[in-house]
């Protein structure tokens, strides 16, 4: 089977010639510099080391927007398209990037949502999709992943996060206008990429962090209020296109899964099952014959802290458990983090059946 192949019958659960895998959201970078070093190889090839092992490929429009966002400088610091800009915090052998200014912190009325320019669909060129997709299939057909929506992570990025879970209660008003044009944004740049690419898109990445180590951040009935209805609006938009619906949410999420199926995704992703309640089989029980499933190698204590046999033992585990008549895409629960031992990543890629 071609990778694309491979996904679309897994999630259609048909026969597979072996487990469709992804790296997600890949090795942070000094877990890369180690596996490449464990490897005697350069990054760069162990970055192609690693990419020729995942059945699935993200490309996304070119940036054509005004030259203040969307822009790095020389110490580092970037401010991307909502304004919102980010400078890099290290922990010692790598960096995060931080966000150090919130475009709509000053806010005290919805009315001065108006003071902010928010990004156009029309600051991205669509035309580079097909090309791109193109190259991105030299070699055999993948399946073809865009980045579609993180709503309410949008919205706190440029508001704040402890000031956007307070607005969830006392500025109502606020929360709605801000994810009234952070939608309006995703649901025509979506559509945009979608048409220009010609129905080579098989899977929309959207998402929202909505869980934590112990629960939901907020309660059910504020998120079904508040949020779910936007990205419920977005998926409409979505489902006119031959696309899979992928949603990603770190943490404790059992609560709202049938909020989530409700508001019609078809992938669930990153599946942290180090979170409370977080139950692989429960997970499988509840919603296996409505969607499929993403991720759930733990990056919090499997891979940084396990044996290779841990790994294995895991990765088989994941494939019998969420694999069980199709719908699973094995893949780490998110960013391999810094400090996991080069060989536990490739006791993956083995137990993977990608060594």
């Amino acid at each position: 089977m071609t990778p694309r192949q491979r996904i679309r019958n897994a999630l259609a659960h048909l026969p597979v010639d072996k487990p469709p895998f992804s790296l997600g959201f890949g090795l942070q970078p000094p877990a890369k510099r180690d596996l490449a070093a464990h490897l005697n190889m350069t990054v760069p090839e162990v970055e192609n080391f690693l990419l020729s092992r995942s059945d699935i490929r993200s490309v996304g429009p070119a940036y054509i927007g005004p030259a203040g966002r969307c822009t790095a400088r020389a110490d580092g610091s970037q401010t991307d398209a909502w304004g919102v800009t980010r400078k890099p915090v290290s922990y010692g052998r790598g960096h995060y990037d931080e966000i150090c200014h919130h475009p709509l912190a000053f806010a005290e009325t919805a009315a001065d949502l108006d003071r902010h320019v928010f990004p156009s669909p029309d600051w991205y060129d669509y035309s580079v999709l097909p090309a791109r997709i193109r190259e991105l299939n030299r070699d055999t057909e993948h399946a073809i992943l865009i980045g579609g929506g993180n709503l309410f992570e949008c919205a706190w990025y440029m508001r704040g996060f402890e000031t956007l879970l307070a607005d969830l209660l006392a500025e109502k008003e606020i929360v709605h206008g801000i994810m009234t044009r952070v939608t309006d944004f995703f649901t025509e740049h979506a559509a945009r990429t979608l048409e220009a690419a010609n129905g080579e898109v098989d899977i929309v990445f959207t998402a929202d962090d909505i869980g934590g180590q112990d629960g939901l951040l907020m309660s059910l009935p504020l998120w079904e209020e508040m949020i779910k209805p936007y990205h419920a609006r977005l998926n409409r938009v979505l489902r006119k296109f031959d696309v899979k619906i992928m949603y990603h949410s770190d943490g404790a999420v059992m609560d709202a899964l049938d909020g989530l199926m409700d508001m019609g995704i078809d992938i669930l992703e990153a599946l942290q099952f180090d979170a409370r309640g977080m139950d692989p089989a429960e997970l499988k029980r509840r919603a296996g014959g409505r969607i499929g499933f993403h991720g759930g190698v733990s990056v919090q204590s499997t891979l940084p802290f396990g044996t290779p046999a841990d790994v294995e033992r895991e990765v088989r585990e994941r494939l019998e458990v969420l694999g069980r008549g199709g719908g699973y895409i094995l893949a780490p629960s998110h960013a391999v983090q810094a400090g996991t031992p080069p060989e536990n990543v490739l006791a993956m890629l083995r137990a993977a059946g990608r060594l």
